[in-house]
């Protein structure tokens, strides 16, 4: 790992430090700092000429702020003649706009791949993206890890009683389905509109669950509103108090506020975007260190990185 060399960005140093800790490397030296007018200034304090260069950033709040931030440690590292710019992005930003749902609107997740390629990564590492297809907005190597086996370990040796996997929608049914089959459970689907963006109303369950233990599985959790729909909408029909499940916790707003929800049991997230210390005991943290210090062995070193990868 000599020629390996990983820093961080802004958005969630604690994670790039459990990653080198994981690797048994220092974190690599770098000066980030703001200028009066908000312009970023980057400077790395030590050679990475010829190296392998990974920077961890994940694109949460501020999101645009840490994505410029992450262009400018991208073309600081180029011009400092790294053999390599691996970019390991837990958590990707705009990917919920990877389509155009409507006309005149734009395909920002294909915008920010063509951003981060031109300037100069040759290599993404991700975690749980919120659409698949985003893989082929992009001309490099593309690793697309999962945190749902960690979270399907931590639920089955709960031993949560009589229980049912729970899609708040449509979209996340194929993921449900599989939680499900690994637990040995029933799963069901919420069906809902959205008036607005951030905003949503359910209109049917398909599925029982009456008597039975909600485990909700999203890819992200943003403002909270759409999770507490879903459980009131499931302890009108008779469920038990809720798990509720994610990859990543955006907590927009005051997100963290309505999960501390009565009907809600758990709320388990990984640490992929830094999570605010002041959160209610109900919050279950599943790291991500290892998994992605694995995936940068892999990447350097050789061998086989199906096991980490995301599939269906």
């Amino acid at each position: 790992m000599n020629k390996v060399k990983l820093f961080s960005g802004s958005s969630n140093r604690p994670l790039a430090e459990q990653i080198c800790k994981s690797l048994g490397i220092p974190l690599g030296k770098v000066e980030i700092s703001r200028q009066g007018s908000g312009e970023i200034h980057v400077s790395y304090e030590e050679p990475i000429r010829t190296c392998d260069v990974f920077i961890v950033q994940s694109l949460s709040h501020p999101v645009n702020e840490n994505l410029v931030e992450l262009l400018i440690m991208i073309d600081a590292a180029k011009r400092a003649s790294a053999k390599t710019i691996n970019l390991v992005m837990p958590y990707y930003g705009y990917a919920r706009q990877e389509r155009k749902s409507a006309p005149r609107e734009p395909i920002t997740a294909k915008l920010v791949a063509d951003v981060l390629t031109s300037v100069g990564a040759d290599r993404l590492v991700t975690i749980d993206l919120h659409a698949d297809p985003i893989q082929g907005f992009y001309e490099i190597p593309v690793d697309h890890l999962t945190a749902l086996d960690l979270i399907t370990d931590y639920l089955r040796n709960k031993g949560i009683a009589n229980p049912v996997v729970v899609s708040p929608d449509a979209g996340r049914a194929g993921t449900a389905e599989k939680l499900a089959d690994s637990l040995d459970c029933p799963f069901a689907i919420m069906i809902k509109n959205r008036p607005a963006h951030n905003m949503s109303e359910i209109t049917h369950i398909i599925g029982e669950v009456e008597g039975m233990t909600p485990i909700i599985i999203e890819d992200l959790i943003d403002t909270g509103s759409t999770i507490v729909n879903v459980v009131e909408a499931l302890k009108k029909n008779g469920a038990h108090n809720a798990y509720v499940c994610a990859t990543h916790g955006l907590f927009s707003a005051d997100g963290l506020q309505k999960l501390d929800n009565p009907n809600i049991e758990e709320v388990v997230i990984t640490n992929t975007i830094a999570l605010p210390e002041e959160h209610s005991n109900k919050f279950v943290i599943i790291p991500m260190a290892p998994r992605l210090a694995t995936a940068i062995q892999i990447i350097t070193q050789g061998g086989s990185i199906d096991t980490l990868i995301k599939s269906h």
